[in-house]
């Protein structure tokens, strides 16, 4: 059960991270990104935030630094790895065929899956880490993230929420 909601709330950073990252090591990937995709600064900024956010929300010590580390090197270059995809979809879209487009969704859907799993193998050892105040804290967070994202999905795509549309108020 714990491993089942560990790869959930994973699969929600990992979303949230969809895109090129500001790992230090990859500066000038970040300026080439930045320069080839208008949206790729933010994206990599929203990735950061949400690292830095964790990271204060979960009150890492020094002690565990070294697993928070290994953690969010996997969020970034999970980011980085989708992000790149995306950018590839998008520079084709205009000349894919319909195999084209499903073969490029099955490449994403593949590179989040395994990025998930990575996700969670980096986690495990830093849940474990954690103390139990900590561990709260975690839960918390990952389960509040999985309910706004979820909250979200269905307000921007309603069809998709499974609610039932409302009856026409005119008749025929």
């Amino acid at each position: 059960m714990k491993k089942t909601f560990v790869a959930l709330a994973a699969s929600c950073m990992l979303s949230a991270a969809f895109a090129q990252t500001a790992a230090p090591s990859a500066a000038s990937a970040s300026a080439t990104t930045a320069a080839s995709a208008p949206g790729a600064t933010k994206r990599e900024a929203r990735v950061e935030e949400r690292i830095a956010q964790l990271h204060a929300s979960l009150k890492i010590t020094s002690q565990q630094e070294d697993q928070w580390s290994k953690f969010a090197d996997v969020m970034r270059d999970n980011a980085h790895t989708v992000g790149d995809l995306y950018r590839q979809r998008i520079a084709q879209r205009d000349t894919m065929s319909a195999l084209d487009d499903m073969k490029q969704y099955e490449q994403i859907t593949q590179a989040n899956a395994d990025g998930t799993k990575r996700l969670v193998e980096a986690f495990e050892p830093l849940y474990a880490s954690l103390s139990p105040e900590q561990k709260k804290l975690a839960d918390t967070s990952f389960r509040q993230e999985h309910h706004d994202r979820a909250k979200n999905a269905r307000a921007r795509h309603p069809s998709r929420a499974g609610a039932a549309q409302p009856a026409s108020t005119t008749k025929p």
